[in-house]
C-alpha cells in the first residue's frame, strides 16, 4: 500500500463520491471503512450542478431510472398563525432547466457507487476502522484498530458527525441542537405528483414532501420528540391517515410503505475544514436540519472542490498546505449555508410576532419580484449561478436563454 496518495475515511455517501472523484482526478486512493451492512431507507434531492458533477464521474446513467425530477418546488404556510406567508412557487423553467434536480433512494445512489469503486483501479478499499490519526511525520498515518499502518499523503476525513479525523487532527467542533425530530418515510399516494416538490411550514418546522418515480413520494416531516414518538407508534393505516392530512389530501389516498425511521435533529460546523494534510468533508465537517435540498448538495460541493485542488495529470505531489488551502476555499460557502438554514428554521419555531412577519413579508417579495424569485433559483442550484448569469447577460443582452 506504499503508493496511496489519498486515503478517504468513511465509505457514506459522501466518503465514496470523494474516493471516485479524487481516483478519477488521477490519485491512487485507499478508501478505508469497516465491512458492515447499510440500511438506508432515506432519499436524497440533488440539485442540478450536483447531477452534472455525478454525470462527469460517469455513473448517473445507472442511477437515473431510479430517480424523479423535481421540475417545481413550492413553500405553503401550513401554519394557523396570524400573519401567514403566501403559497410561492419555484419553476425550473424559469431559469431553463427541464429539473432543478432528481430525488434518489440513497440505496440505489450507494450501490450503484459501491459498483463503481469496485471496478475503479485507482482505489483500493481496507476493510477496518481507524483507532489513530498520527500527523507528526512528514506524511499522514493512519493506525487500523487492527494495528495494522496506513502511509499517505493526504487525508480525507468523510466519518461523519462523530468524526476520528476530525478529533485526531485537533480540529474543533461547534454543535447545537434543535427540539425537533425528523420523521422520514416513502409513501405511495393515488393522484400523480406531477414531479412538483411541496414544503409545508408548520410551527414544528417543514414537512417536505418530494417526488419518487411513479406515484410515490418520500417525506421529511420535522415534529417535536413526543409527536414523532406518537406517529411511529401509529399503525400502518393510522400513520397514512396522518400524512394524508399533513399534505392537506393534496396527493389523494396515501399508503406509508414499511420503514419509517426518526432522526433528532441538530447542527454542527467544525472550526476548519482542512489543514496540513487533512481536509473533512460531509457532516464531518458540517450538519444541519433538512430543508432546501441543502445537506448533500453542500458535501458534493466539498468533494468538486478538493477534487479540483488535488487533481493531477503528471503525478504532482500534494502540497503540505492542501488542507489549509481547501479550507479557505470552502469557508464562504459552508458558513453561508448552515448560517441560512438555521436562521430560516428558527424563524419557523419562533412565536415572536415580529418574525413572522418578516417570514411572511420575505416570501410575498419572493412571490411578487420574478428577477429575485430567479436569482434566488439560482443560487439554491449552485452559489454564485446567478452572478454568472447576470454578467453574461450584460456581455450578450440581446441573446435568449435556452429551456429545457
Amino acid at each position: 500500500m506504499h503508493d496511496i496518495e489519498i486515503a478517504v475515511v468513511g465509505e457514506g455517501l459522501a466518503g465514496s463520491i470523494a474516493a471516485l472523484a479524487l481516483a478519477r482526478a488521477g490519485r491512487k486512493v485507499a478508501l478505508v471503512a469497516p465491512n458492515q451492512p447499510r440500511r438506508d431507507e432515506r432519499t436524497t434531492a440533488l440539485m442540478d450542478q450536483s447531477i452534472r458533477f455525478v454525470d462527469s464521474l460517469g455513473i448517473w446513467d445507472r442511477i437515473a431510472p431510479a430517480s424523479a425530477a423535481l421540475s417545481t418546488m413550492q413553500i405553503l404556510d401550513g401554519t394557523s398563525r396570524l400573519f401567514r406567508a403566501p403559497p410561492a412557487q419555484f419553476r425550473a423553467a424559469d431559469v431553463g432547466l427541464t429539473a432543478f434536480g432528481y430525488n434518489i433512494p440513497n440505496k440505489a445512489l450507494l450501490s450503484v457507487l459501491s459498483e463503481a469503486i469496485s471496478g475503479e483501479a485507482n482505489i483500493s478499499r481496507i476493510e477496518g476502522s481507524v483507532e489513530r490519526l498520527d500527523l507528526s511525520g512528514d506524511r499522514p498515518n493512519l493506525i487500523l484498530a487492527n494495528g495494522e499502518t496506513l502511509t499517505t499523503d493526504f487525508v480525507v476525513g468523510a466519518d461523519g458527525r462523530n468524526s476520528r479525523i476530525r478529533e485526531q487532527a485537533g480540529i474543533g467542533l461547534r454543535r447545537w441542537s434543535y427540539p425537533q425530530t425528523a420523521v422520514v418515510l416513502n409513501f405511495s399516494h393515488s393522484q400523480p405528483h406531477g414531479n412538483v416538490s411541496t414544503e409545508f411550514h408548520t410551527e414544528t418546522g417543514p414537512a417536505t414532501q418530494v417526488p419518487l418515480p411513479g406515484m410515490r413520494s418520500s417525506l421529511v416531516w420535522v415534529v417535536s420528540p413526543e409527536e414523532a414518538s406518537r406517529l411511529l407508534s401509529l399503525d400502518t393505516a393510522g400513520l397514512s391517515r396522518a400524512v394524508e392530512t399533513r399534505l392537506q389530501s393534496m396527493l389523494g389516498k396515501v399508503t406509508v410503505e414499511d420503514g419509517p425511521e426518526s432522526w433528532p435533529l441538530s447542527s454542527l460546523m467544525a472550526e476548519r475544514f482542512g489543514k496540513g494534510r487533512v481536509a473533512l468533508v460531509g457532516e464531518a465537517a458540517h450538519a444541519f436540519p433538512p430543508i432546501g435540498a441543502q445537506g448533500l448538495n453542500l458535501s458534493l460541493r466539498d468533494v468538486m472542490e478538493l477534487a479540483d485542488l488535488l487533481q493531477t495529470s503528471g503525478g504532482q505531489p500534494i502540497a503540505d498546505d492542501a488542507g489549509d488551502r481547501f479550507n479557505r476555499k470552502r469557508r464562504p460557502d459552508i458558513m453561508t449555508r448552515t448560517a441560512g438554514v438555521d436562521l430560516l428554521n428558527r424563524s419557523l419555531l419562533s412565536d415572536f410576532l415580529p418574525v413572522q412577519v418578516a417570514r411572511a413579508a420575505g416570501l410575498h417579495l419572493l412571490t411578487s419580484v420574478g428577477p429575485l424569485r430567479n436569482i434566488l433559483m439560482r443560487e439554491g442550484i449552485e452559489p454564485g449561478r446567478s452572478l454568472r448569469d447576470l454578467i453574461g447577460v450584460l456581455r450578450h443582452p440581446f441573446d435568449r436563454p435556452k429551456t429545457g
